[in-house]
C-alpha cells in the first residue's frame, strides 16, 4: 500500500523527478512515526523508503540513520528530522522547493 503523499506534492518512484517543500518532506518522515513516540526508528524508515518504492530500503535506512542520528539512540528524534530531510533530499532525488 502507498504511503500518504502531501497534496501538492509530485513523486515518481524508481529514480524520476520528485518534487517536495520542506514542510511537506518533513510531513512525511513525521507521518512514518508508526507508533507515535515521536521517534523514527530504522525500521520505520525502512518501511516509509518500501513505500514509497525506494529501492534498498533497509540499506537507505541505515545510511539515513548514520547522518542524521547525532545522539547515537538509533533513533531520529524532531531535533535530528530536518537533517534526514536535507539528507533525503540531496541523495534519494527528493527535489525541494
Amino acid at each position: 500500500m502507498p504511503m500518504w503523499c502531501p497534496q501538492g506534492a509530485v513523486f515518481h518512484a524508481r529514480g524520476a523527478t520528485t518534487t517536495w517543500t520542506v514542510d511537506q518532506l518533513r510531513e512525511l518522515f513525521e507521518r512514518c512515526d508508526a507508533n507515535g513516540d515521536g521517534r523514527i526508528s530504522k525500521q520505520e524508515l525502512k518501511r516509509a523508503f518500501k513505500d514509497l518504492g525506494l529501492r534498498f530500503s533497509n540499506w537507505r535506512a541505515q545510511r539515513a540513520l548514520h547522518h542524521a542520528d547525532l545522539d547515537g539512540d538509533g533513533f531520529i528524534s524532531d531535533d535530528e528530522l530536518n537533517i534526514l530531510v536535507s539528507y533525503a533530499s540531496s541523495k534519494w532525488g527528493f527535489t525541494i522547493n
